[in-house]
């Protein structure tokens, strides 16, 4: 009999939904697995903002607050894999890991969440739909709420005058906060992980949340960019553990595995982590045979810069063409 593979994951809600997503895959391939949560640091804080879990005497540099752990497993030989939201694992792993295998990504836009029909009806969430660019003076003294500068630092670039606060917590957490503070006008979220959870079906406007009704606008990722890696589910081994990279490559996507590799690829020449303020929006043309990416980079140390913005076309197998194309421009 053969011993089931291991799978480590986080214990929130959609880490346990994206672990039995992935678990299933492997089921209709014939590979059998066992689900062990790891609980990592940003799990075991989260009363801390991300920011600050690179401060102090014992920093965790970027987004390994949702990693660490699951990497000292993989380590320790606990787990043969770890199983992430791509857009929470650091650039740049360490020696002797990799990602090996990506599940079909998900939807990547975000979506804008509000207890009121009445933002939409006083016209202040429609620029974030559009592709206009122009400035929606309604916006001016909205507040919003969420944990990615890359989401602040766009709305307040497409939004002068709105407030950015930080939130924390899983989905239902962010959600349930959305409606106990009646200061807040909005949060935003992935749409992936409202909808993996079940808790919005696309094209609604809106759903029930524990006897509240929630609003939902989805931001056109062309005019919003998301996050390098959202809406993917990816799985990261040892190097050396063959047994599991042979699985995995079973129920790998690779369409998705090019477009997370291109993006992931750009973050790495910017040096830049998950905690950096840069979207980016990755497509495939003409049947497959060319990978678009359009990026927009903020300025870390200027919050008044205007961003960077490109777009570049490359074949999908040379993404040192398309990077160098994006970064020269």
């Amino acid at each position: 009999m053969t011993t089931p593979l291991i799978l480590g994951t986080r214990g929130s809600d959609l880490a346990l939904t994206q672990a039995r997503m992935t678990e299933a895959a492997l089921a209709d391939v014939g590979v059998e697995v066992r689900i062990e949560v790891v609980k990592t640091i940003g799990d075991k804080r989260p009363d801390l903002k991300l920011s600050e879990f690179s401060q102090g005497d014992n920093p965790v540099l970027d987004k390994g607050i949702f990693t660490k752990e699951l990497e000292e497993a993989l380590i320790r030989g606990e787990i043969d894999f770890a199983v992430h939201s791509l857009k929470d694992v650091p650039t740049e792993l360490g020696d002797g890991f990799e990602i090996c295998a990506t599940l079909p990504r998900a939807d990547i836009s975000d979506v804008l969440l509000t207890t009121e029909e009445g933002g939409r009806q006083q016209g202040w969430v429609e620029d974030l739909t559009g592709s206009s660019g122009e400035t929606n003076p309604l916006w001016s003294g909205k507040t919003v709420a969420t944990s990615s500068v890359r989401r602040a630092r766009q709305m307040e670039w497409l939004f002068p005058g709105i407030q950015i606060v930080d939130i924390r917590g899983n989905v239902p957490t962010r959600i349930r906060k959305l409606i106990e503070n009646e200061e807040w006008d909005g949060i935003l979220l992935a749409r992936a992980g409202i909808e993996r959870l079940g808790i919005f079906t696309p094209g609604q406007a809106s759903f029930e949340f524990e006897g509240t009704t929630v609003h939902a606008t989805e931001l056109e990722p062309s005019h919003f960019l998301p996050a390098a890696g959202q809406g993917a589910v990816a799985m990261e081994i040892r190097s050396g553990n063959e047994r599991a990279r042979e699985a995995l490559a079973k129920i790998n996507h690779e369409p998705t595995f090019q477009r997370v590799a291109a993006e992931r690829a750009f973050l790495h020449r910017l040096q830049a982590g998950c905690q950096t303020p840069v979207g980016a929006w990755t497509w495939f043309e003409d049947g497959g045979d060319t990978l678009g990416m359009s990026v927009r980079v903020f300025d870390e140390d200027d919050p008044a810069a205007a961003p960077h913005e490109c777009i570049a076309r490359s074949n999908p197998d040379d993404l040192e063409k398309l990077v160098d194309a994006l970064t020269k421009k």
